[in-house]
């Protein structure tokens, strides 16, 4: 069955194409563009029109390949910027009305289940021991621990890249004293969100979604990204303190030029950065994988045996 599953995030609007055949995942193409719906709304409380319409301009490309790909089925999902906006639904509904796809605009408990369903069908989470996955979003993140392929633990907190740049990061490059009210806050939030029995013994953790993406191809300055060489990748606590740094040291213009990171990402990559130094010291591990089987995949899989 071809599947069409479309993610509406507070950072970017992605696609996945692919055929699911019970429950195998055969991938045809990817795509992501930065729409950052999320813009203003931790302090509005609203999405804002110029927000919407980069939204509606990214969603009327998929809705054109979704037909040229003839897809069975079709439908997508709205996270944090959408469920904590007051006209939230309104605009899922627009999206139905103006390109017919649905979009279910789920909570973070569902955005957990269906990251973690994704991750599954990966081989990160067959180890024994067990697993922590890693969800940076534009408004929230996602914590999911398992064992096994069994979900034995998830929450989500309201630590964004969108979120956080916008509470801290002020100045051009960014202070070291907002880059430290950053960390501070993020570890402080993991913390309480998280009790200790699902931070220790933690044996695998693994990153989905853009910010261990991106910080994936910039360790490795892959131009163009290779998304064969950013799945399976490590990224060592070593080397998100010094991506963290190199990249909270350039100013914005600066930023837009590193190789590997999208010009679009530069605005938000220090946030996002932090994020995950902040997940890895919490969690007291020495790396995490990145995979590019997230929520997209969990999405397709639902539509697949609705």
């Amino acid at each position: 069955m071809r599947i069409g599953a479309i993610d509406i995030g507070s950072n970017s609007t992605r696609l996945l194409l692919a055929d699911v055949d019970d429950g195998a995942i055969s991938e045809i193409s990817r795509r992501s563009i930065v729409t950052r719906l999320g813009d203003g709304v931790d302090k509005s409380g609203a999405l804002n029109d110029a927000a919407i319409e980069r939204v509606m301009d990214a969603l009327e490309e998929y809705a054109a390949e979704m037909v040229l790909a003839g897809c069975d089925r079709i439908g997508g999902v709205a996270t944090s910027a959408v469920r904590e906006a007051s006209n939230g639904h309104d605009f899922a509904d627009q999206v139905g009305t103006r390109h017919g796809i649905p979009i279910e605009v789920i909570g973070g408990d569902q955005e957990a289940q269906l990251t973690f369903l994704g991750a599954s069908t990966g081989d990160a989470l067959d180890k024994a021991g067990r697993s922590m996955v890693v969800d940076i979003g534009g408004g929230s993140t996602e914590f999911i621990v398992g064992s096994g392929g069994e979900l034995l633990f998830h929450e989500s907190t309201k630590l964004g890249a969108v979120r956080q740049s916008e509470r801290w990061l002020h100045s051009d490059p960014p202070t070291k004293d907002e880059i430290k009210l950053l960390l501070d806050e993020a570890q402080t939030i993991i913390l309480d969100a998280v009790p200790t029995e699902f931070r220790r013994d933690i044996e695998n953790g693994i990153g989905v979604a853009g910010t261990p993406t991106v910080l994936a191809a910039v360790d490795q300055a892959l131009v163009p990204f290779d998304p064969w060489k950013v799945h399976g990748y490590p990224i060592t606590t070593e080397a998100a303190e010094r991506l963290l740094d190199m990249l909270a040291g350039m100013p914005l213009e600066e930023r837009r030029q590193v190789p590997g990171l999208h010009p679009d990402r530069a605005p938000t990559i220090v946030a996002g950065a932090a994020i995950l130094l902040s997940t890895l010291r919490a969690f007291k591990l020495d790396q995490v994988v990145v995979s590019e089987h997230d929520i997209l995949y969990g999405v397709a899989l639902t539509l697949a045996a609705a």
